[in-house]
């Protein structure tokens, strides 16, 4: 509850910037969107050189806009944290080595969850040979590795962005800091998740604000457990 009231604390220090933010990456979200599906309609060639280009660019796009929010909402999160007011242009502002370092950590991680697909439909497979009821007992474990894995792996943007290393270490110190407080981590998702869902059922716009709240009660937390160290200069 700490993370909740400290979090509330630095988003209202500084509101229209956040708001700002999120809206300006949400627009930019929606039209790469657009143009990926725009590029699909139009085209009689599932695979013609319109849709590929229209396509790239929208994953291309959306990917860099992805990062760019994340990153700058961060940013400001911390900084409000701190006691400061970040401006709009300290949410904009490009760090592409912080960046790169967030993509890469999360290709890590989907590759991670990738492998633990794998292994899960190759021996569901074998034990539906014996007994179809058996395919059952992998795809449980598999989602219960799934929701422990997703729940440590909570602060790994923050871990990314903020201290050094690769990303293997990246995800096993998203392991290492959380497992001490894994319930704790599930109650503050739950927290998250209704602040989220008032947002949206406010016609989608509260969804501007409830965001960059979310992002500031993460980056709270994240300092409660992990510390309050920038590693890497991102914040300055």
């Amino acid at each position: 509850m700490k993370a909740v009231e400290d979090g509330w604390s630095a988003f209202t220090r500084s509101p229209w910037p956040f708001v700002l933010f999120a809206l300006l990456t949400g627009v930019l979200s929606v039209v790469f969107q657009i143009i990926g599906n725009v590029a699909t309609a139009t085209s009689s060639d599932a695979a013609g050189p319109g849709v590929i280009v229209g396509t790239l660019v929208s994953l291309v796009g959306s990917t860099i806009v992805s990062l760019w929010c994340v990153n700058g909402l961060i940013r400001g999160a911390w900084k409000a944290l701190d006691g400061a007011k970040p401006s709009f242009a300290d949410l904009a502002r490009w760090d592409g080595g912080a960046a790169g370092r967030l993509f890469v950590t999360q290709l890590v991680l989907a590759l991670i969850f990738g492998i633990i697909l794998v292994i899960t439909m190759v021996i569901a497979g074998g034990l539906a040979q014996v007994h179809q009821a058996l395919a059952a007992i992998p795809v449980i474990a598999a989602v219960v590795v799934f929701l422990y894995l997703g729940i440590n792996q909570t602060f790994l943007p923050w871990i990314a962005v903020l201290q050094s290393g690769n990303p293997f270490d990246t995800v096993q110190r998203g392991r290492a800091g959380v497992d001490p407080s894994w319930w704790w981590v599930v109650l503050l998702l739950i927290v998250e998740s209704l602040i989220l869902m008032i947002g949206l059922l406010l016609c989608g716009v509260g969804l501007l604000a409830a965001s960059p709240v979310v992002f500031c009660i993460s980056t709270a937390a994240y300092r409660q457990l992990f510390g309050e160290e920038d590693n890497t200069g991102f914040v300055s």
